[in-house]
């Protein structure tokens, strides 16, 4: 088993490095992380930048990575899930992000010939993603479970040992990140819920009051009696693996 109280070390030396896209592989790691710097550049609220990522998962399991541009798919995601949740975003700006998070040093795009080719481009593109997914965008994501685990997880600490871990933060920041990877399309969202704070509660030594370690029910058995401890590990390890993605794209 890794260690896991470094994933906390990796997160706090994380910063947002400008990295050029044209100069590694179009993988969907890299492609994902394209996808969080374009909707952190457009404002994108948390929900929708988890809906944009599975979709974009979601799309390239069902279609070969190899018949279209990662990053296109990327961006039309993006501007089919603000339509998804009330936050429409104008395509021209959808455009501008996308093409100088590619392109950093290009100059402005005119509204030329090739605006409207991009513009077309990513139309069709939103249009081809609604088909594949049979027009059904919305998804069940794990963020309403987390904030009712982690409610019923702080009427059952002390209150002042509750304020001094901030298990609410880093529960969410494992949350986003495992978005990165496809593999959160085939998880339960409430083991993915249970999963980051059980990391958070790991990374920071937390033990939740009245529950032993060798227990045969866990702080956890209650919301999910299915989730078994090795299918638990897993979804960790996974999010423990977008670090050390990360740390291979900006070396």
């Amino acid at each position: 088993m890794k260690d896991i109280i470094d994933v906390m070390q990796v997160q706090r030396q994380q910063k947002t490095p400008n990295i050029d896209y044209t100069k590694h592989s179009r993988s969907h790691y890299t492609a994902a992380r394209f996808l969080f710097e374009c909707g952190h550049k457009l404002g994108v609220k948390p929900l929708t930048m988890a809906t944009a990522a599975v979709t974009y998962h979601r799309f390239f399991a069902e279609a070969s990575d190899e018949s279209y541009d990662v990053y296109l798919i990327a961006g039309a995601s993006i501007f089919l899930a603000g339509k998804a949740h009330d936050e429409p975003l104008k395509v021209r700006d959808v455009i501008n992000v996308t093409y100088h998070t590619l392109h950093k040093d290009s100059p402005a795009i005119e509204l030329d010939d090739n605006f409207w080719r991009m513009r077309d481009a990513l139309v069709q593109a939103e249009l081809l993603i609604m088909r594949m997914l049979k027009f059904s965008i919305l998804w069940l994501h794990p963020h309403k479970y987390m904030l009712h685990y982690l409610k019923t997880l702080e009427d059952w600490f002390d209150p002042d040992q509750w304020k001094k871990l901030p298990l609410s933060k880093a529960s969410a920041s494992f949350l986003q990140d495992l978005h990165h990877d496809p593999a959160i399309i085939t998880m339960k969202p409430q083991h993915i819920a249970i999963a980051c704070i059980n990391l958070a509660l790991q990374c920071y030594g937390a033990q939740v009051p009245l529950v032993e370690e060798g227990d045969s029910i866990l702080w956890y058995t209650p919301f999910a009696k299915d989730l078994e401890k090795d299918k638990l590990w897993f979804i960790m390890e996974r999010i423990m693996d977008v670090y050390n993605k990360e740390s291979e794209l900006i070396s």
